[in-house]
């Protein structure tokens, strides 16, 4: 259809005259023209005058009014005010800076600059200071509130260098172990599928588990159990035997402070096993200082969560493959000491 040549290009008007041409159309339909007509005599689109109908309906006649054009009000951060908003990124929380959000977007970087400075910022101004400023949107590493800093750092500068340097003297292999859970619901990645329709991806609606412990070294050593039982002293102890069993030299172990590592009967199989196996205690709620948190999450990435397995024998058969390939990879198994949290036990 060939466009009526009267129709003007309402942008062209100031903001005060386009005000007053969405009043006086809204005005007419409300006095019983339709909207054909009401465009025709104002010569704008059908269309536009529908959309001016719509907005005063929702938001009355305060919805017509002129809005302020081109950029939003805002303005450029000079350099001490740049670099106080980046020292906040990385020395605070949102929430610490009583700002609505737990995590840092650029939608909360756009609020903290206008409560600090009264700058109102668009997100897409905000993302390009963030880049300019060496940040990039990361998937963030959680850590508890109970972990003790002073404890980190000492098993940082002090206690893992011990035992570095005695496993050196005893010619021992240090070994860092850890267990984990397995659902067969996990879910990783993404997959596409048209805007607004999310995919659905047919899995059974069966829930069912498994568990592994596992044990590796920076030089790319890998051992492994699977089970389906809860994870308890007898299970561990099993572990450790095929361990040794498994292992030439002695074994330094580290692990974290679960109640089973722990555990009586743990502590005195260690003690009559002392001359081929020691246990380490990583410090409390520090999951991130663990290199085998690492192949946790390969696994539960790719040998779960991209997977359907359809029974439990299934789930256990895709973990075992999963880390029976890692076992002839070592290259993969040394990849994970090199993650920045626990690069500090590559050497």
């Amino acid at each position: 259809m060939v466009r009526d040549m009267r129709t003007r290009d309402g942008r062209a008007l100031s903001a005060s005259a386009q005000e007053v041409l969405r009043r006086t159309a809204v005005k007419a339909v409300r006095n019983g023209k339709t909207h054909q007509v009401v465009a025709a005599l104002l010569g704008v689109r059908r269309q536009v005058v529908g959309r001016w109908v719509g907005r005063a309906r929702n938001g009355g006649l305060p919805a017509l009014k002129a809005r302020r054009r081109g950029r939003p009000p805002g303005g450029t951060l000079r350099p001490w005010q740049a670099a106080q908003i980046a020292k906040a990124l990385v020395d605070r929380h949102p929430d610490q800076l009583k700002l609505p959000f737990y995590l840092w977007t650029r939608e909360a970087v756009a609020q903290l600059i206008e409560q600090r400075f009264g700058l109102r910022l668009s997100v897409w101004t905000v993302g390009r200071y963030l880049a300019r400023w060496g940040f990039t949107p990361q998937k963030p590493i959680r850590r508890a509130y109970e972990q003790n800093p002073a404890a980190v750092r000492r098993w940082l500068r002090r206690v893992y260098p011990a035992i570095r340097a005695m496993a050196h003297r005893e010619r021992a292999t240090i070994f860092w172990e850890d267990e984990t859970g397995m659902r067969s619901d996990h879910q990783a990645g993404t997959s596409y599928g048209r805007r607004g329709h999310t995919p659905v991806i047919p899995g059974t609606g069966q829930r069912f588990r498994c568990n592994m412990l596992s044990a590796i070294t920076n030089r790319g050593r890998l051992n492994f159990m699977v089970f389906k039982q809860r994870f308890t002293a007898p299970v561990f102890l099993d572990f450790l035997r095929r361990l040794v069993r498994q292992t030439t030299r002695k074994i330094f172990l580290i692990v974290d402070g679960h109640p089973v590592h722990r555990s009586g009967r743990v502590t005195q199989w260690q003690r009559q096993h002392a001359q081929r196996l020691r246990l380490f205690f990583l410090p409390g709620y520090s999951p991130e200082l663990n290199p085998d948190e690492m192949l946790n999450q390969d696994v539960k990435a790719n040998a779960v969560g991209r997977q359907r397995p359809h029974n439990q024998a299934e789930l256990l058969r895709n973990v075992r493959g999963h880390l029976r390939s890692r076992q002839r990879r070592p290259q993969i198994v040394r990849r994970y000491f090199q993650a920045p949290h626990v690069r500090y036990a590559a050497g």
